[in-house]
């Protein structure tokens, strides 16, 4: 079976790893901890981080510190994974799911429109018309480590004065090349970013996250709320409620070892899509979405659009399995999961369109020149028959 994606771990993993189970800190006080959110900030070029346990624990604390509470609301996509959505649920808020544009990110013309006729400003804060709650904050996810369009977006959320909070979780590595935010990446634009190290990303932990902000004060209370919130480490002081959300040594470990290889990583990503393309836009019926060409993005996933081919989305990823190549559906769109389906969700057309017809094809660090070269003989074969 060809995996869709799956961890490259041949650098200094076992080394990192082994050293730190020697050294006996396994807990979340170890050095590798300190270091692995020092060479994030390097990379990023920001001042401050926070490894925390998941991205999703990350998210929760970024809406947190950006106000979200009971009954205020966070505008979210729908085309995510729905850890982008659930915190918000946390904090006893709603979402808000907006629609996507072609590169599967937040639609910000729609966006835009939703802000000026269905809310209102007023001396509290922006209100949305039709629930009379309070809009605190917005989650923008960059989908598959493709850059969204954050400078159109940042300058509603500053016009309309909430929180914009970057989901870069798919795309450490992804940054501007051109324009405002040239040479800025993924996650450092908004007033917080979120990165994940779940085992199917760019860079593993095995399962964490890193939190960044633009407000050292923020990290530093997010830092604070993560470790449980001791007041008094010795005595076990606790004047606000935490949360067990710091990353552990272990984990710290293997994410500096795979962080040394982000760069080679991103580059193989890069290639493979590039082959994948030069071939896939001769079959009639495909195409692989193509990524912002104002960025250099990361290319964590590749998204392949079907339109009039020989098989539908479903039938194709059957025939794919049946050739032992692992494919699968982009998320089943979050405004329509039982949790969400109450929730306002604002003109989702293109959504619709994309979930019905796109499939992630294997782009894992480690695929093979001559595997890419068996999926598509697959797709060509179909299109013969």
């Amino acid at each position: 079976m060809i995996p869709l994606s799956v961890p490259n771990l041949k650098g200094n993993e076992e080394k990192y790893v082994s050293h730190a189970i020697r050294s006996e800190w396994i807990s979340t006080s170890g050095s590798y901890v300190s270091e692995f959110e020092n060479d994030i900030t390097k990379y990023l070029n920001v001042d401050n981080a926070v490894a925390c346990g998941s991205g999703t624990a990350a998210i929760h604390l970024a809406l947190r510190l950006s106000g979200v509470s009971v009954n205020c609301e966070v505008i979210v996509p729908t085309v995510t994974f729905i850890a982008s959505v659930n915190p918000v649920k946390y904090l006893g808020a709603e979402p808000v799911f907006m629609d996507c544009d072609d590169s599967l990110n937040m639609d910000c013309t729609k966006l835009e429109e939703f802000l000026k006729n269905e809310c209102v400003m007023t001396t509290k804060g922006l209100k949305n018309k039709n629930t009379k709650r309070y809009i605190k904050a917005l989650i923008l996810v960059h989908v598959f480590g493709n850059m969204a369009q954050v400078e159109k977006i940042k300058e509603l959320t500053d016009k309309y004065n909430i929180k914009l909070i970057e989901d870069a979780a798919e795309a450490l590595g992804t940054y501007y090349n051109c324009g405002k935010y040239k040479g800025e990446f993924a996650g450092t634009i908004g007033d917080f970013g979120v990165y994940s190290f779940n085992g199917n990303k760019i860079i593993t932990t095995g399962g964490g996250g890193m939190l960044v902000g633009k407000s050292p004060k923020d990290i530093k209370k997010a830092k604070y709320l993560s470790t449980q919130a001791k007041d008094d480490e010795l005595y076990y002081v606790h004047n606000h409620i935490g949360y067990n959300y710091r990353m552990n040594n272990l984990q710290a470990a293997l994410g500096r070892a795979q962080f040394e290889r982000l760069e080679e990583f991103i580059e193989i990503k890069i290639r493979n899509y590039n082959f994948y393309k030069s071939k896939i836009d001769d079959i009639e019926g495909l195409k692989l979405l193509e990524f912002n060409n104002d960025a250099r993005n990361n290319h964590w996933f590749y998204s392949l659009y079907i339109d009039n081919y020989s098989l539908n989305r479903d039938e194709l990823l059957r025939y794919f399995l049946k050739n032992q190549i692992q494919t699968r559906p982009i998320w089943k769109l979050i405004h329509t999961q039982r949790p969400y389906i109450k929730n306002q969700s604002y003109k989702i057309e293109k959504a619709v369109k994309y979930y019905n017809k796109v499939l992630n094809v294997p782009c894992s660090t480690n695929l093979k020149r001559e595997s890419i070269e068996y999926i598509i003989d697959v797709l060509e074969k179909v299109k013969s028959n």
